[in-house]
């Protein structure tokens, strides 16, 4: 989207009132994530890594009973590790610039007028 800039000028009003519909807030948001979107979003990113490609692909032909080599629950066990130490991260890391995001926001501005 395209940031409208309006003169203060009083002919433009209607204009403003207008666009203003779509640009609302002046708000910072840097984090990713929210409470619904954490699981699905984060999972999508995790299983666009090779690595964590490479052992789900290890997962799932662990189930078949004719290539088996270790039980299934041990072959599940690097994956879900390596998934889970990597959500708490980017969990910690959504929730600091959560946190920072609030504080900006929040923050005192001294604004200039005519």
């Amino acid at each position: 989207k395209w940031r409208i800039v309006f003169p203060d000028n009083g002919r433009q009003w209607k204009d403003w009132k207008q666009a203003s519909v779509f640009y609302s807030g002046n708000r910072i948001q840097t984090t990713k994530y929210t409470w619904l979107t954490f699981l699905p979003q984060n999972l999508f990113e995790q299983f666009h890594r090779l690595g964590n490609l490479y052992f789900f692909f290890l997962v799932v032909l662990n189930w078949f009973p004719q290539v088996e080599v270790f039980h299934k629950e041990i072959t599940m066990l690097p994956l879900i590790v390596v998934l889970l130490a990597s959500m708490i991260k980017d969990a910690i890391e959504d929730h600091r610039k959560y946190l920072f995001d609030k504080t900006i926001n929040f923050s005192k501005t001294r604004v200039y007028d005519k």
